[in-house]
């Protein structure tokens, strides 16, 4: 699937076309994003911009912010000061961003499914209506794998043994109501298939566990660790959670394609957000920088371009993601 992207010149384009439609005249009703001054927005940016990340340094969170911060800052022309706020799950984050203002100079990068799920399961200070999602910078799929010297040579003889013996088969986890724990709920409850969910805090954690034989399997971010795993043959893939296949593991089966359609959802997407509010000329010019950032080879580089979207994620799309997730996991969070 090729790339929706905006060319340089498009991209300049569109831009002066934004600008232009801007100002409009006192008889003009303003668009629908409903924050800021029309004519602030038209300049925008004049400043420096504020970005936060919900998690601590050195995860993937931080390194699509620093990296989309960087191109931003040269394409704006203004300092994009980049700042970790962890803790609460994500939440602390988020609450900086939104006590920054919805003027377009405080934006956070966001995690999807967990700034969307946070919400569900408790009071984290914010809703899914506080923010608005304004283009994806990177996903990455969840795979199933086993140790090298696993019994379980594919997807079909792990999810038979899981079958035959419920319950016994012990899956790690990057969390207990993380994206992978939930579809393992739901491979129970709408496939009849039980394995138990063992969480961990993170993938480093998880790969001493396989490769300690203490748990049968992962359900892991395929990120850049787990790919060298692979590589290196101490982790063998069975299933990717994506509706399709995964070019960089070439001939491992969906889950989907495993037996279980409906379990497609758990692609961890990382993104930029504004609080609700941010004027509509702000968000698509931010929107259209992303997608100009993305097609320059050094950014697609240190994201690492196997993770950045096949298909540009706009504001409309990942929206839309976002509502898949809450509409899908919301029942499970709230049982």
């Amino acid at each position: 699937m090729q790339r929706r992207r905006l060319t340089l010149p498009a991209l300049l384009a569109a831009s002066a076309l934004t600008l232009a439609g801007c100002g409009g005249t006192e008889d003009e009703p303003t668009t629908g994003g409903g924050g800021g001054d029309d004519a602030a927005a038209a300049d925008y940016p004049t400043d420096d911009i504020t970005l936060y990340v919900p998690y601590a340094a050195g995860g993937p969170t931080d390194l699509a912010a620093r990296t989309i911060g960087d191109c931003l800052s040269t394409e704006f022309g203004q300092t994009v000061v980049v700042e970790n706020r962890p803790g609460a799950s994500g939440s602390l984050g988020m609450q900086a961003m939104l006590a920054g203002g919805n003027d377009g100079y405080s934006l956070s990068l966001i995690a999807v499914p967990a700034t969307a799920t946070n919400p569900l399961q408790q009071d984290v200070g914010y809703t899914n209506e506080d923010y608005v999602p304004i283009a994806a910078v990177t996903e990455i799929p969840s795979v199933l794998a086993v140790g090298a010297d696993s019994e379980y040579a594919d997807a079909e003889a792990f999810f038979q043994a899981a079958e035959e013996n419920p319950g016994q088969l012990n899956v790690g986890v990057p969390g207990a109501t993380t994206s992978q724990a939930m579809e393992l709920q739901r491979l129970a409850e709408e496939y009849d298939v039980q394995v138990t969910a063992v969480p961990f805090t993170g993938n480093a954690e998880m790969t001493t566990a396989l490769l300690g034989g203490n748990v049968d399997a992962v359900f892991i971010n395929a990120s850049e660790d787990v790919l060298a795993n692979i590589d290196a043959g101490e982790f063998v893939p069975l299933a990717v959670s994506p509706a399709e296949q995964v070019d960089y593991l070439e001939g491992v089966p969906t889950l989907a394609e495993s037996g279980f359609p409906e379990l497609t959802n758990s692609v961890s997407v990382f993104g930029l957000a504004a609080p609700a509010g941010t004027p509509d000329d702000v968000v698509s010019t931010l929107e259209e920088t992303v997608n100009g950032c993305l097609e320059q080879p050094e950014v697609m580089d240190q994201l690492g371009e196997e993770y950045v979207p096949d298909e540009f994620i706009g504001t409309d799309a990942f929206a839309d993601r976002i509502d898949e997730i809450v509409e899908t996991y919301g029942p499970i969070l709230q049982e």
